[in-house]
């Protein structure tokens, strides 16, 4: 029966902070998704002595060990060598493993080079987890300890290659493992325009401790709040249903999107499902509101371009905007925002525009101005919407809050919404 759950990352490059170690927060989210409670996350890197005291540690604490890394066919890939050792197994050649990454070489004209039969070594009792994308499969075993029997799981570190693995063989396996009659519902709510703390204060007491496991994430520029709901399969789903209604009934005003979803998908839905066509008017940001518009599959359909006008000459002569207004305003004003979005409509003929100028910093600001001032703009048929911001952070905060703020708006207009409930940021 698997409850308890640690988490084993190996490899040099994350203890010496080269890689970011992604893996991890994937895999704790994922346990915590299907009611694994996760004890610890241990890290080491590609050394023997440091190798088998975490993979004791982790067998003595957890009915579960998830391993990533150390699978690859290089000297200093050692997980499946520590594994065996510590487990008295001897190693033995899964032959379908060597097949299929010969075909993998072959189909991009190579001859697989005989190190890599060392990823088709496995320890004896070792079931293999095969890998679809990579020629490192994975595999999983069970360690009797003294109170308890642990489950290994030994995976590749490259992300796009795990977790597919996690996902299509781990997790169902996992779960026909709990030993529980009880599935988990959970409804992830991303919002916007409301700090972490302040969505906490907004929720206090809505759903009781019994009733749901309540959770919090920042990841600038958003917050994702977590209702879990733990109980018999049909039940579970429905007391989630009513929860989610309460917490839409308190922050709906805030809440963007439900589940995995970005802002900018949000936005793609929206401008789809109401037939509108888009232009983008971007100085400080850049280019960035474009990007992010752009990386969602299918965003021609909504999407007719983006006119980065970083200097004064090109905001005229491409936007249309008044040399009198720049005189008189500035390019970060008001004025200046909303001509650039009425030119950028104009000269693409989009349904509606939105527009970006500031100072992202670390230079350039002023007593009037400071950095961190941005002034956004939208424009569409019978509407020219306004409004100045003071952001704080670095450079590339500025940028990134600017660009959320504007999808935003882009949002909010497509639903009716008002733009002026976004003024959490206001100056």
């Amino acid at each position: 029966m698997i409850q308890r759950a640690v988490i084993l990352s190996t490899g040099d490059e994350i203890t010496t902070g080269k890689v970011v170690d992604s893996n991890s927060n994937y895999l704790a989210d994922k346990l915590n998704e299907i009611g694994v409670d996760l004890i610890a996350v241990l890290t080491v890197g590609d050394v023997p002595e440091r190798l088998e005291w975490a993979w004791r540690t982790a067998m003595e604490m957890a009915d579960l060990v998830l391993s990533t890394g150390g699978i690859g066919p290089t000297a200093d890939d050692l997980t499946t060598e520590i594994v065996a050792r510590l487990t008295g197994k001897a190693l033995w050649r899964h032959e379908p493993s060597v097949v299929q990454m010969k075909r993998m070489f072959e189909s991009i004209g190579r001859v697989m080079p005989e190190n890599n039969i060392k990823q088709a070594l496995f320890p004896e009792t070792a079931e293999v987890i095969t890998n679809p994308i990579g020629t490192a499969p994975g595999f999983r075993m069970a360690v009797p300890q003294a109170r308890h029997t642990a489950h290994l799981v030994v995976m590749p570190g490259v992300p796009r290659e795990m977790k597919p693995m996690m996902e299509n063989e781990v997790i169902p396996w996992i779960r026909l493992n709990r030993g529980s009659d009880k599935v988990f519902a959970t409804r992830i709510f991303q919002t916007f325009g409301i700090s972490e703390s302040g969505l906490d204060e907004a929720v206090a007491g809505l759903i009781k401790p019994e009733e749901a496991k309540v959770g919090f994430r920042a990841s600038f520029p958003q917050i994702s709040m977590k209702v879990m709901v733990e109980d018999v399969p049909g039940r579970a789903e429905q007391r989630l249903d009513e929860l989610s209604e309460r917490v839409r009934g308190r922050v709906g005003s805030y809440i963007y999107g439900e589940g995995e979803c970005s802002m900018e998908e949000v936005v793609g839905r929206l401008l789809t499902e109401r037939k509108l066509k888009l232009a983008i008017a971007e100085s400080c940001t850049g280019g960035l509101i474009g990007h992010r518009l752009t990386n969602v599959a299918g965003s021609s359909s909504y999407f007719e371009g983006d006119l980065v006008t970083y200097s004064n000459k090109l905001k005229i002569s491409v936007l249309g905007v008044r040399e009198e207004t720049l005189q008189n305003h500035g390019a970060v004003s008001e004025e200046c925002v909303r001509e650039m979005a009425a030119g950028a409509r104009a000269r693409t003929g989009a349904d509606l525009a939105v527009a970006t100028s500031g100072i992202a910093g670390p230079g350039g600001g002023s007593a009037e101005h400071p950095v961190g001032t941005v002034c956004i703009a939208l424009a569409a048929e019978g509407v020219s919407t306004s409004r100045r911001y003071q952001f704080r952070g670095t450079r590339d905060w500025v940028k990134l809050l600017t660009s959320q703020v504007a999808l935003d708006w882009l949002r909010r207009h497509a639903l009716g919404l008002p733009i002026g409930e976004a003024e959490v940021f206001r100056r």
